[in-house]
């Protein structure tokens, strides 16, 4: 199938690339005689915004050099109204996006890209492996970074019910280098932890343009040590009880319910080391036609440990066995600490070709094919009991080598008259989940043995969209648009060896139809008022279909038949703009049937949480948005945005206790702002804060202590930067995050107090 789909685009982008060369050839010999400078390079996936309806946020290269702490390309979004980004520690690479209207656990409800490749993993909808493939990023290569709110562009899948976040890269038109060193520390004080991580980055690239020909190749490498992300707990016993072996050294806390618990060690304390090699090469086929090559390739290797708080009478740490703690007794399975011990090695590939015109005449076209593979992806963690797993033994190797996915993309743009486009195209994607688990003699190793489990299935969609702007007057803007897409699930399998599971999953498929449109008036100048309403219907995951739930002795996949969810939205904005200044009010409203949310349900008797189509949730907002440069003194800029949401499930036939309750991960108060000062053309000198209030974890609300582990705390952290150009190649900068060492969980501890420092040469 993908030689086929590789072929037919291949065929394309030449039959495109000869008419369309022609085309210009005919043009040129009419043409008067004119020396044209050929300074083109390949568009991104948001090449013109003037035709996308949607409101938007652009974040520049000369932004962030001026205001970010920039290590990783999750910093780029850090200061972007309604966006936050889960960074668990500088390298993390479980980092899903929030929007407006979803929380961290919605991954699949944005769409990331990175030059028109699709880096979003929709082989799922969570935290985890489903999270975006940010180590293809290198972050010093970026020119910009758009987002869209909402799905009211035809052009994207359902998956765009949160938002579309384009990252575009930088192309160079004479010969330039960079070369950078940073270093970091954090302090980190919580429990029995108390000390210094550190990390250090170094990050180069090289590019020119040659006549048609130009090319970027960029090398980061990335050492990190990171916080602990998780903890072993003990909820406190009623009574007291003597037996068990005595041990100190134990923290009283309350978990998310407010139930007493012991806090026993820390978990999944992380050691990263990562190397990025990206690239992109363009040529200019003709004074209007580009083709294009882009690549990612990322390798990672991260191995986590733990650390017990416990302490026999001898002074050692105590990992597993009956112990006793203020007079109660706990028995700690073998693996109570080991499953925060593992080593990950993975390397990833991602690859994008497209071939465009960019004529600004009557017609222009877009063709990329991209993929992405797990080249390698084995996680390694030992199944005995520590301190000797540390030496090696029993374990198992979680591994995603071979899945993959692959996207093709036809896109189209007629304008036929300076008052209308018509946008259009064609497109396809194939998502294939290959999850196996292996046992293994010997956790350290890489000899592989028995197999365990494996989860494994294949996604198709197919799409056909059209969507037309049209210039009514010079006050009045009518965007219509629509998307057909047809969906296909298949091959699913569910394997286990104990508990025994071997179901091959029923074939699935569906099709929808999402209408869009947007009327934005421009009544005065300087203002524009717009409305927008579209629909989205994002279609299950590989992930979600074939999940395999335990209920004591028994493996089961709950709901291989789950419905795609389905959103209408609506929008409407104000916006001003002056110069030096803007400000942007907006009021949202989304309705979702048939939420695919992961909450608690009965299975095989027994209460167990999994994905479920939840029938129908509610999420009503305003955001306000505003910047000003110049402020009172010249050189000084504001910027900044509040956003409030009331957000609930409407009606939830499963857990009916969750109906009128607030949506899971989702604030209702947010707010941002960022104040930089440049009192000359070398320094810049910015302090920044980011603010929310608490969120459920659960849907039914029912974790009302927030910041604790597994909670969703509130937060309110200060960011300060400050960059001076020592000359015209080299700058220095120093930064901290999180001035104020706000200690925060959302589910997992966030990181403290971070110094930064920052050289970075230029050519």
């Amino acid at each position: 199938m993908r030689t086929l789909v590789l072929a037919s685009a291949s065929a394309l982008c030449l039959s495109l690339a000869a008419a369309n060369a022609a085309h210009a050839a005919t043009d040129a010999a009419d043409a008067p005689n004119t020396v044209s400078t050929v300074t083109v390079t390949a568009p991104s996936s948001i090449a013109n915004l003037a035709d996308v309806p949607n409101t938007i946020s652009t974040v520049t290269a000369d932004q962030l050099d001026r205001t970010t702490n920039l290590v990783t390309p999750e910093d780029a979004l850090r200061y972007v109204p309604d966006v936050l980004v889960r960074q668990r520690h500088i390298g993390d690479t479980q980092s899903p996006i929030t929007s407006r209207t979803s929380g961290v656990g919605a991954s699949a409800r944005t769409l990331l890209f990175v030059d028109g490749i699709l880096l979003s993993a929709l082989i799922g909808n969570n935290n985890t492996s489903a999270s975006p493939k940010w180590g293809l990023i290198n972050p010093d290569a970026i020119e910009r970074v758009d987002v869209l709110n909402g799905p009211f562009s035809a052009a994207y899948a359902g998956n765009s019910i949160g938002s579309v976040i384009a990252f575009v890269t930088r192309m160079p038109s004479k010969f330039e280098a960079t070369a950078e060193v940073q270093g970091a520390s954090q302090s980190f004080s919580k429990y029995g932890d108390d000390k210094d991580y550190g990390t250090d980055r170094f990050a180069g690239s090289v590019g020119d343009r040659m006549g048609p020909f130009a090319f970027r190749l960029s090398y980061n490498h990335l050492d990190d040590h990171a916080q602990p992300l998780t903890y072993t707990t003990a909820t406190v016993s009623s009574g007291t009880n003597a037996p068990g072996t005595p041990v100190a050294g134990a923290f009283t806390d309350a978990n998310r319910t407010r139930q007493p618990i012991f806090v026993l060690g820390s978990d999944g304390i992380e050691h990263q080391v990562q190397d990025n090699v990206s690239g992109r090469f363009t040529w200019d086929l003709t004074p209007t036609v580009t083709a294009a090559y882009t690549f990612g390739l990322f390798v990672n290797n991260d191995d986590a440990t733990v650390a017990s708080y416990l302490r026999g009478a001898a002074g050692n740490p105590v990992y597993a066995g009956s112990v006793n703690i203020a007079g109660r007794t706990y028995g700690l399975a073998t693996t109570a600490f080991s499953n925060g011990v593992y080593h990950l090695d993975e390397t990833e590939l991602a690859q994008g070709l497209s071939i465009s015109s960019h004529t600004d005449g009557v017609f222009d076209y877009d063709v990329t094919l991209s993929g992405f593979d797990y080249l390698k992806s084995h996680q390694r963690t030992p199944t005995t009991t520590l301190p000797g797993a540390f030496s090696g033994g029993a374990g198992s190797d979680a591994q995603l080598d071979g899945t993959s996915w692959i996207t093709f993309d036809a896109d189209g743009k007629w304008r036929p008259a300076a008052s209308q486009t018509v946008m259009f195209g064609l497109h396809e994607d194939n998502y294939l989940l290959d999850s196996p688990k292996y046992a293994l003699g010997d956790w350290l190793s890489d000899s592989t043995g028995a197999l365990q489990t494996l989860s494994k299935g294949q996604t198709h969609t197919w799409a056909i969209w059209a969507q037309d702007v049209w210039a009514i007057s010079p006050e009045v803007k009518l965007t219509l648009g629509g998307r057909y897409e047809w969906w296909r699930a298949e091959k699913g399998l569910n394997f286990s060896a104990t508990p025994s599971l071997d179901t091959p999953q029923p074939e699935e498929s569906d099709e929808a139809f999402s209408p869009k449109a947007v009327l934005a008036w421009a009544p005065f100048d300087g203002w524009i008022f717009k409305g927008s309403v579209g629909v989205a219907n994002r279609f299950p995951t590989v992930s979600e279909l074939y999940q395999a739930i335990t209920t004591g002795p028994t493996l089961s996949t709950p709901n291989p038949n789950l419905k795609p969810e389905q959103a209408l939205s609506s929008e409407l904005s104000a916006e001003k703009d002056w110069t030096g200044g803007s400000l942007r009010v907006s009021l949202f409203d989304e309705h979702v049937h048939n939420a695919l949310i992961s909450q608690t349900g009965t299975l095989n008797g027994l209460p167990v949480s999994f994905v479920q189509n939840v029938d129908r949730t509610r999420s009503t907002g305003v955001e306000v948005v505003g910047d000003q440069k110049d402020l009172g003194i010249k050189g000084f800029e504001l910027s900044g945005w509040v956003t409030y949401l009331d957000a609930e499930t409407v009606k939830d036939p499963v857990l009916p206790t969750a109906d009128g309750k607030r949506l899971p991960q989702l604030a209702r108060w947010r707010a941002g702002a960022v104040a930089t000062y440049s009192p000359t053309a070398k320094l810049d000198l910015t302090l920044a804060a980011r603010y929310s209030d608490r969120m459920f974890a659960t849907i039914d609300n029912s974790d009302h202590y927030a910041n604790t582990y597994q909670g969703f705390g509130a937060f309110f952290v200060v960011d300060a930067h400050a960059r001076y150009k020592l000359n015209d190649h080299l700058a220095i900068g120093v930064g901290v995050d999180n001035l104020n060492d706000r200690k925060y969980f959302l589910f997992h501890p966030f990181p403290q107090r971070t110094v930064l420092v920052d050289l970075k040469y230029t050519y």
